[in-house]
């Protein structure tokens, strides 16, 4: 993949999501880059993205769109203060009706949004050129 390559994903199943959650483990957004549209059933997120497919210590502006979104529920996430930065952990999935179910954003600190869909349609796409970072995440074993 080419340095300058922007990621293109799109999830249709559960085994897709999982491949848009390992691209946006440890993307930091503000609340302020949280928005619902309820009446086009539509969540969109603005993220700084680590780019762990490349290699090297560089992040990237990113958008995740969610379609066919019936409810939005955040736990642990001041709406209030829009600069707080939330840091992604990862995207879960609990299968309901099909074929829809729940969406769980997991945030560091024990925040989540808890996102309940009508069906797995998931759209994440770069939508900038990459900048250089100085650290690369880390996690505790």
């Amino acid at each position: 993949m080419a340095e300058t390559a922007r990621l293109q994903l799109l999830a249709e199943d559960q085994d897709d999501l999982a491949v848009i959650s390992a691209a946006l483990q440890d993307a930091v957004a503000k609340v302020g880059d949280i928005v619902f549209e309820a009446r086009a059933r539509r969540l969109t997120i603005s993220f700084n993205r680590f780019r762990w497919e490349t290699g090297s210590r560089q992040r990237v502006r990113a958008a995740l769109q969610l379609g066919g979104v019936l409810t939005v529920q955040g736990r642990k996430i001041r709406r209030d203060r829009k600069d707080a930065v939330l840091e992604l952990l990862a995207i879960g999935f609990e299968p309901g009706d099909p074929p829809g179910g729940l969406l769980t954003l997991s945030f560091a600190g024990g925040g989540d949004l808890r996102v309940r869909i009508e069906c797995v349609d998931a759209v994440l796409a770069d939508i900038s050129e990459p900048w250089p970072t100085p650290r690369e995440p880390a996690h505790e074993a």
